[in-house]
């Protein structure tokens, strides 16, 4: 047994000696008696004996399955062989030797392929077979009376049998041909064109011959040479007819756009006359909507043409101040500073003067408007940024009010959500450095590749900006100063308390107030608010120069932002409670 596992190439692997090796090894441990030891493998091999002979008979009830199967397909591929009537195209196998599974599997893809070339056969003859039949019953004029598909005999789907079907077909195909389809065509070319005229076509197709209607079976109608010239005659008559309706319409098409785009008539206007527009570049054969030319839709349009006609000079100073709106919107969501009074007065100045055409005038507007948003998308990732810059600076005015209060950790209504905010603003807080730098460099390659200061809402960015800075710089000045004044105070208390004993009550610093509620114009953190002008009466001004580019300016800042000179920062933050520093 040692020796059996030994040869075994495969290590671990567990076979039948392995496991009685095993068991031996178990029946040792255990004591096991040689009675039982026999008992237990003459058990053994009477479960294997019972196991070997129900995959006998298994095995044996296949092979009779497969001898079955083998039969039936060569009974079917025999009947497939001989209704096809040709097996020269298929390569028949020699089923009688090899095994059962080799035969079938010799013998399956021929009977499959049999099998698919049978269901094409007969599709073919039934599509032939119902030709035929159409066809026969068209020219006796009892097409409608025959039902169904015609059967087909499927013990003679020779290639031979098919031919003869198709030859039948193409003669009949012949006998019908071009006189009813010449016919046909005529007759619907001529309801075709009507549609679109929007004429009559009954009466009109009937003048040529009264069996020429739709009422009238394919089959009764006329196919007589004077038919077919008189239906020529007519297609042509409408032909010409269509072509002159078309180019009036299109003239006034042409006209009415160009009266909306003058007076930039609404879309709910120009729906109504859509039908007449939507032909403006189409061909002649292009146009088959029904009614599309009729005479009282052209009627219609020049009755509107007249109309725009008349309104168009007292439309003109309307159109223009409506695009002058749209421009002044576009510069305001950009934060652009224009003169839109001076713009209006130009405009009403080129208008009364005559010297220029309204579509020249307008035209010169549209390109305005296409310039201006190109402005914006250049300016869209700097005002964004500016944008960010300022909630930030709100979140630090916040955080700010919110250190000052004594009682922000009582457990009040919405503590903790001011809790989790504050952690919030620290956090954006300590990136506002960044975000200066960030958009300081920006506006500068803006402003460098543009050669034009870059403004928000008329006041230079990069002056802004430095003001900024500058201001935050001071107050962290004087908060670092208070921070030495308290800590100077603190040492002093400590002397004396070193000296007399004793410790002193400690009193608050000389000058300062609690700040309650939220803040008027004015503070010491020095951040910007959402709206900044050049309002001087307000707050204060500053003036900063940068590169010799930007001359005095005054910031405007409500809530929490006021500018002052570097002269009264000390006086005016002395005055007010020492402001702890951002974290």
């Amino acid at each position: 047994m040692a020796v059996t596992e030994a040869e075994n190439p495969l290590v671990g692997e567990i076979t039948c000696g392995s496991l009685l090796q095993k068991l031996q090894e178990i029946w040792d441990e255990v004591g096991e008696s040689d009675e039982e030891r026999d008992k237990m493998l003459l058990q053994i091999e009477q479960e294997c004996l019972d196991v070997y002979k129900r995959k006998v008979e298994q095995a044996a009830k296949s092979r009779a399955q497969l001898l079955q199967a083998l039969s039936d397909a060569k009974l079917e591929l025999s009947t497939l062989v001989s209704a096809l009537g040709d097996k020269s195209f298929i390569s028949i196998p020699e089923t009688t030797l090899g095994t059962i599974n080799e035969q079938l599997a010799a013998i399956a893809p021929a009977l499959e392929q049999l099998l698919k070339q049978k269901e094409e056969r007969v599709k073919e003859f039934s599509d032939v077979q119902s030709q035929i039949q159409k066809i026969c019953g068209e020219i006796a004029g009892n097409a409608s009376e025959q039902t169904g598909a015609p059967a087909v005999d499927e013990s003679d789907l020779s290639l031979k049998k098919l031919n003869e079907y198709q030859v039948k077909l193409q003669e009949l195909q012949k006998e019908k041909s071009d006189r009813l389809h010449k016919v046909l065509e005529f007759v619907s070319t001529v309801h075709d064109l009507c549609t679109v005229l929007g004429m009559d076509f009954f009466s009109t197709v009937t003048e040529v011959h009264p069996s020429l209607d739709d009422t009238t079976g394919v089959q009764s109608k006329s196919i007589s040479n004077d038919t077919l010239l008189r239906l020529a005659e007519t297609v042509s008559a409408l032909n010409e007819d269509k072509k002159q309706r078309l180019h009036k319409l299109q003239e006034l098409a042409t006209q009415l756009i160009d009266l909306w785009n003058l007076m930039d008539t609404p879309e709910e206007e120009r729906i109504l006359f859509d039908h007449v527009t939507c032909h403006t570049s189409a061909s002649v054969d292009g146009v088959t909507v029904p009614g599309a030319l009729a005479l009282d839709l052209i009627e219609q349009a020049e009755v509107e043409v007249e109309r725009l006609d008349q309104l168009k000079a007292s439309r003109m100073k309307e159109i223009a101040f409506k695009k002058q709106v749209e421009l002044e919107e576009i510069f305001a969501r950009a934060h652009i500073e224009i003169d839109p009074e001076a713009a209006r007065e130009k405009i009403m100045a080129l208008i009364d003067s005559g010297n220029v055409e309204p579509t020249e005038l307008l035209a010169d507007m549209d390109n305005q408007i296409a310039k201006a948003k190109e402005e914006v998308l250049s300016r869209k990732e700097i005002l964004d940024r500016v944008e960010k810059w300022m909630s930030a600076c709100e979140e630090e005015s916040w955080l700010e009010d919110y250190n000052r209060d004594e009682n922000r950790y009582n457990s009040s209504r919405g503590a903790h959500l001011n809790l989790k905010r504050a952690e919030k603003a620290r956090i954006l807080v300590n990136k506002i450095p960044g975000m200066v730098d960030t958009l300081v460099a920006k506006t500068r390659a803006w402003e460098e590749d543009r050669g034009i200061s870059f403004s928000y809402d008329g006041v230079p960015l990069l002056a802004m900006l430095d003001e900024y800075a500058m201001l935050r710089q001071e107050r962290e000045e004087e908060k670092r100063r208070l921070r030495d004044q308290k800590k100077y105070g603190e040492q002093q208390n400590t002397e004396q308390e070193a000296i007399f004993g004793s410790k002193p009550s400690p009193a608050r610093p000389s000058g300062t107030k609690k700040v309650v509620g939220p803040r008027a114009n004015g503070g010491t953190n020095g951040t910007p608010s959402r709206r900044l002008s050049l309002n001087a009466t307000q707050n204060g001004s500053r003036s900063a120069t940068k590169d010799g580019k930007r001359d005095s300016m005054k910031l405007a800042a409500p809530a929490n932002f006021v500018a002052i000179s570097k002269e009264d920062a000390a006086s005016h933050v002395s005055g007010t409670d020492p402001v702890p520093a951002s974290p």
